[in-house]
């Protein structure tokens, strides 16, 4: 076979990686809702305090992070990739697990399922701009449907009327998909276990602190603390360890798409988890949300106006095919 043809299939080889790691992360990340409302209680019910949930697990995550990139002698980020590992935890860090957090205290999981359900068209739309890319006029469509979708189902929900804790998991949406961005960037340059490890290590200054400041007073149940558990070390950290290299090899902007399994997986974790109640009405608009993104992602994005330069010795992220898949 010649080298001509054997890069097509590297590639192809490449991107189906990118695609199967991405799933396991997306599996992984699915159960981060009802986790994080496992952990934090409800309104009525609350058991830790959120804010202890949302920073405390990075404090954790943090402090076996720093263990791991002593084991593995990982090198020390260059002074240009500090500033992107700070970006990088200000949205999957504190942006998305706060917001998150104090969100879930007022709405059940499965509410909050459906309105992060545009998170993957949230990220390929911020990759495309970051990227420099140019979405076709469909894909913006998508988006906006996407978007009204889930204010339509909020508005619904809240009795005719949005409520606070919708526009948290707005907040949630936008930084996660940030960070996620971010965070692919600097796979191309890093090891993705070394990106978000080293991430949680920068943030530990703020998080160590904050967790021994907000640790709960009152006793709570041990499914709270089995809750916290499961955000600390897989949401927080070994689910990065194969979305970021996803993302890496598949291209951040095709990967994303996997995330269309996320809503659907946390609403069905839910149900034997919390007991919460699935009704017809909350997935068929889980479902014009997933449909909204499965199109937007088959819309075509035009390569980027500019090459972006990589550092040298970087593994550039493969670039987005021009025509609809």
């Amino acid at each position: 076979m010649t080298h001509a043809a054997a890069a097509p299939d590297a590639a192809a080889r490449c991107a189906r990686r990118g695609l199967l790691l991405g799933a396991i992360g997306v599996a992984i990340f699915a159960l981060s809702i009802p986790m994080t409302r496992l952990a934090s209680g409800s309104a009525d019910a609350p058991q830790l305090p959120a804010v202890f949930v949302a920073i405390g697990r990075a404090a954790l995550a943090g402090v076996l992070a720093a263990v791991y990139l002593v084991l593995v002698r990982a090198p020390r980020p260059q002074r240009a990739q500090w500033r992107a590992l700070a970006g990088t935890a200000a949205g999957v860090v504190f942006g998305w697990p706060l917001f998150l957090g104090l969100a879930v205290l007022h709405v059940d999981a499965i509410h909050a399922s459906v309105v992060t359900g545009v998170l993957p068209l949230a990220t390929a739309a911020i990759a495309a701009l970051v990227l420099r890319q140019r979405p076709s006029a469909g894909f913006w469509l998508c988006a906006l449907a996407g978007a009204a979708l889930v204010i339509g189902f909020a508005a619904w929900q809240g009795g005719a009327g949005l409520v606070p804790a919708d526009g948290l998991l707005l907040l949630a949406v936008l930084s996660a998909s940030a960070g996620y961005v971010s965070g692919a960037r600097l796979s191309a340059a890093m090891k993705p276990e070394h990106v978000i490890s080293w991430v949680l290590v920068v943030s530990l200054p703020l998080t160590l602190p904050i967790a021994w400041a907000t640790w709960p007073a009152q006793p709570v149940r041990p499914s709270a603390w089995i809750g916290f558990g499961y955000v600390a070390l897989f949401s927080m950290w070994l689910g990065f360890f194969a979305w970021y290299r996803g993302l890496a090899l598949g291209g951040t902007v095709r990967v994303s798409q996997v995330q269309l399994l996320q809503p659907f997986l946390s609403m069905l974790f839910a149900v034997p988890l919390l007991g919460e109640r699935l009704d017809l009405a909350t997935v068929a608009f889980a479902l014009g949300v997933m449909a909204t993104v499965f199109v937007g992602r088959r819309m075509p994005v035009g390569a980027p106006a500019a090459a972006v330069a990589a550092p040298a010795g970087a593994r550039r992220e493969p670039p987005t095919p021009q025509t609809p898949r």
